[in-house]
Formats: structure tokens, C-alpha cells, sequence
């Protein structure tokens, strides 16, 4: 009876590893070509997932979320299984609320394309802020800009008010006059600029903007093989965007509405990579360091535990 025990439980081991390895009927990812994320937007065009895993008749399903908190929650709901970019306050605001999601792969470090637009007139400052309305994506990388600019200058989160919504909405609200501010990344920047707004501050030497392709736990726990591939994928495209850099940018200024002037702009300030670095690992750490400080995280995590040893090498 012992030995029939014994047997049942290496089989049932096998089985579970078996299934563990195993490819999904599909995967459920997030389209994300915001800030300017070429090697997304050269992956969906070019339909490589989809060549990838053709041969396995493994669906491939787009979703397109912008905001890196609604990624999040998407990933704890079941319903995305892999985001294409996703800032890192969204992926430690999730870990912290205890929702597992993990880094796969970088993406890019695009300080220079994360900014604080003022509406239109005078040239306003960060100090100019105190009391007025400020629009953007809570709980994301552009919400700790505004809290990190704010505290540089003696000021808090409590001194402006914050009004919560998508980038779309904030640049019209703020070109519209509607806010005094708002919280714009890559092309929304550069069309508000366009329409008469004024850049207050980017991101540059006031937080360390760093995007990365996550993955929900326990998908990256049951399909080890398809998350291998997905990264593969990502890794080639921007080896191909390299190879293929006025192809790549007109394909984002297309996808953008953008001039290509602009788009090779916003293409060369996103300093995109793949392999993640030690470097990354304690910027991981510095952000949750300013994020429970200031209200935009609920728990401590271990930040090591949230890097998959396969994304630094």
C-alpha cells in the first residue's frame, strides 16, 4: 500500500511539472505603446507573437491599458497575463497591495519623456502649484513625479489637488484650462506643447523613470516555456529596431500622430534595453523607499524577489 502511496505521488510530481511547462490555449497581453515604446508597437505590427506561437496554436489577445495601476489590476483579476511596459511605482503599488506581479524583461529608462505640463500663459513653476489643480494616472510613474517634484520644492502631495484620470482626459483638461497642470508622457507632452502648454519639469534628475515588461505570477509559475518566448520575441524586436532605426521610428510617429522628427526624438530619450542590471535592482528599492514615505505604497516587499532571475541575463 506504502509503495502504491509512493508511486501515485511521483506520478502526480510528473504530472504537475507537466502541466507546469506546459504552453496556454492563450495569452492575454497588454498593448502599451505609450510613452513610445517601439518594441511593442514592432511586435503587434509585425505580428511576431503571433509567427512565434503559430505553430502551436497558441491565441494571442491584445489589450490595450495605458495606465500601469489598471494593468495591475487586470493581472490580479486573471484577465492579462503579461504587460508589454509597465512602470515600476505601478509594479511595487501592486506588490505592495498584495497582488504578485513580476519584472520579465527592461524596457526602456524614459526620464526625459515623463513631465508636469502647465496650461497655457506664463511660464509657471513647481511652487506656482500650491493650491491649484493638477490632473494625471494615479498610483504610476507620472503621480510620483508630481509627489517627488512637490517634495523637492518643501511642498507635499496635500498642497495641490489631484484629480485622477487617464492621460487622454488630463491633456485635454489642461489645454482646455480646465487644470492649471497635468501629467504627460512622450507625444500627449509634445501635442499639449504644441497647442500652447508649457513643460514645468520632466522626470530627469527627479526620478528614475525605469519600464519593464511584467508578467503575473502565476503565469510566469505555469508557463515558464511561453514566457521564455514572449521575452525572446521582445529582446529580438529591439534588436531588429536597432538594425532598422528609420523604419522603427516611422512606424511609432504613424502610431503616435506625430511628426518623424518627433518620433526620432522621443525614440532616442527613451534609452531602451532589455537585460536588467544590479543598478535597476536598487533603483527598485530607492522608489520603494519613497513610495511608502509618501502614502503611494501600503507594504514593504522584498525587491529582489519581484526581478525573475531569467531578466538579468
Amino acid at each position: 500500500m506504502k509503495k502504491l502511496m509512493t508511486a501515485a505521488l511521483v506520478a502526480a510530481c510528473f504530472a504537475s511539472s507537466a502541466w507546469a511547462g506546459a504552453l496556454p490555449d492563450e495569452i492575454n497581453m497588454v498593448y502599451v505603446k505609450s510613452p513610445f515604446n517601439l518594441q511593442n508597437m514592432v511586435i503587434k505590427e509585425q505580428g511576431l507573437l503571433e509567427k512565434e506561437f503559430a505553430k502551436d496554436n497558441v491565441k494571442i489577445n491584445w489589450k490595450t491599458i495605458t495606465s500601469g495601476a489598471k494593468q495591475s489590476q487586470a493581472m490580479a483579476a486573471g484577465s492579462v497575463d503579461i504587460s508589454a511596459a509597465m512602470n515600476t511605482a505601478s509594479l511595487l503599488g501592486a506588490n505592495g497591495a498584495g497582488n504578485p506581479v513580476l519584472v520579465a524583461n527592461g524596457v526602456a529608462h524614459p526620464a526625459d519623456i515623463f513631465a508636469i505640463v502647465g496650461q497655457k500663459g506664463e511660464k509657471l513653476t513647481i511652487k506656482d502649484l500650491k493650491g491649484k489643480k493638477v490632473a494625471g494616472p494615479r498610483g504610476t510613474v507620472l503621480h510620483q513625479l508630481l509627489v517627488a517634484s512637490l517634495v523637492k520644492n518643501g511642498m507635499t502631495a496635500d498642497d495641490v489637488e489631484f484629480l485622477s484620470m487617464g492621460i487622454p482626459e488630463a491633456m485635454s483638461a489642461v489645454t482646455s484650462g480646465r487644470v492649471t497642470a497635468a501629467l504627460l508622457p512622450a507625444s500627449a507632452m509634445i501635442k499639449a506643447t504644441e497647442a500652447g502648454c508649457q513643460v514645468i519639469t520632466t522626470a530627469k534628475d527627479v526620478v528614475d523613470v525605469n519600464l519593464v515588461m511584467t508578467v503575473r505570477k502565476a503565469f510566469a509559475d505555469e508557463h515558464p516555456e511561453a514566457l521564455a518566448r514572449v521575452v525572446k520575441v521582445q529582446r529580438e524586436s529591439l534588436k531588429w529596431i536597432n538594425e532598422n532605426w528609420k523604419e522603427a521610428v516611422a512606424l511609432g510617429a504613424k502610431e503616435h500622430g506625430i511628426s518623424y522628427e518627433d518620433a526620432d526624438k522621443l525614440a532616442r530619450w527613451s534609452n531602451y534595453y532589455d537585460v536588467l542590471t544590479v543598478k535597476d535592482v536598487n533603483g527598485l528599492a530607492a522608489d520603494q523607499e519613497f513610495l511608502l514615505a509618501n502614502g503611494l505604497m501600503k507594504k514593504a516587499v522584498d525587491v529582489k524577489s519581484l526581478v525573475l532571475p531569467s531578466a538579468m541575463k
